[in-house]
């Protein structure tokens, strides 16, 4: 089962489940008995800071409860989610995982501070969001398939930029030459910022990006967007194809986001929370604002998201392994 099929089965079972099982969140007594601080383990202002802030909002409203953005950046996430792992068990401190943290990094890195598949209790998926394959106005490229032609042709002459080593923009993109059976050159960069300015400056021919920084680009004439790694078109860019639609039939990557609290968490704690996170991706407000971030709401139930974990990390690893990126 894809993901497309994965967020599509998650839906169905919420709505389905909701009015007979679901707990709503008043349903574990006494909880919460203080804030809840939620840790996103990456700076203010990123992809994952946006979506845990528009969750922890409608969580807030959504509940009454008292809710605590905390960023704890560092080291691909490791730090913030690693303090996650190490906290108390009572849910009154969870977080945000996502695609590096939870599936990435542990073949990634020599070393990681957490099991990434013991050290932590699902409780829901949140969002997904893909990558964008973009090329300079001026590029000769007008399609994913003038790209791979051009490839094939000269194996490893097109450069493409990436916001750093084992990235999802990086790993999207090992992805899809796997795919297409093609050779790229990969030029990782400390951050999106440099890799887009290379790529308009000419340095490199390609560049993998997230959707919103996409958008503004494309709207502003710098970028021309060729496919996207999501499953379905983007609201927010509906005239770029997917690449699945564009030859390669099945194919996505995506950088999910899924709230998580330590192992051990009671299970009423889980539920409650778990209730709290698929009620907030019900609102209509943050529905939008997650749309408009090119993401797609997802949702479901701790089991499930347990389930997809298990399959991501499977996948992101022998990703990582494949590509031969590594950090000690």
């Amino acid at each position: 089962m894809n993901l497309s099929a994965r967020i599509r089965f998650a839906a169905l079972a919420c709505a389905a489940l909701l009015p007979l099982s679901m707990p709503t969140p008043a349903a574990a007594a006494g909880y919460p008995d203080g804030p809840i601080h939620f840790v996103v383990p990456f700076p203010p202002g990123g992809g994952t800071d946006n979506v845990s802030r528009v969750l922890v909002r409608g969580m807030g409203e959504g509940t009454g409860w008292s809710l605590v953005v905390e960023n704890h950046p560092g080291a691909g996430g490791n730090i913030g989610i690693s303090m996650l792992a190490k906290s108390k068990p009572n849910g009154l401190t969870i977080g945000m995982g996502q695609t590096s943290n939870l599936a990435i990094n542990p073949t990634l890195y020599s070393r990681v501070p957490y099991d990434a598949a013991r050290d932590f209790a699902p409780v829901a998926l949140v969002a997904a969001q893909p990558t964008v394959l973009l090329v300079r106005a001026e590029s000769p490229f007008k399609t994913l398939q003038g790209v791979i032609a051009a490839a094939k042709a000269k194996p490893g002459s097109l450069a493409i930029a990436n916001s750093g080593l084992g990235t999802v923009s990086h790993l999207s993109a090992v992805l899809l030459a796997k795919e297409a059976g093609i050779r790229l050159l990969y030029v990782p960069y400390s951050g999106a910022s440099p890799a887009i300015t290379n790529l308009i400056g000419g340095q490199v021919d390609l560049s993998m990006s997230a959707p919103s920084t996409a958008a503004s680009l494309v709207k502003g004439g710098k970028v021309r967007a060729l496919a996207v790694t999501s499953p379905q078109r983007l609201a927010i860019m509906p005239e770029v194809p997917t690449v699945a639609e564009s030859g390669y039939p099945g194919f996505e990557a995506v950088d999910w986001k899924a709230v998580v609290a330590p192992a051990g968490t009671p299970a009423e704690v889980i539920a409650a929370l778990n209730a709290a996170v698929n009620q907030a991706l019900e609102r209509q407000d943050v529905a939008d604002a997650l749309k408009a971030d090119g993401s797609t709401v997802m949702g479901g139930t701790p089991s499930q998201l347990a389930q997809f974990l298990a399959k991501e990390q499977q996948r992101w690893g022998a990703t990582v392994r494949e590509s031969g990126a590594h950090i000690d």
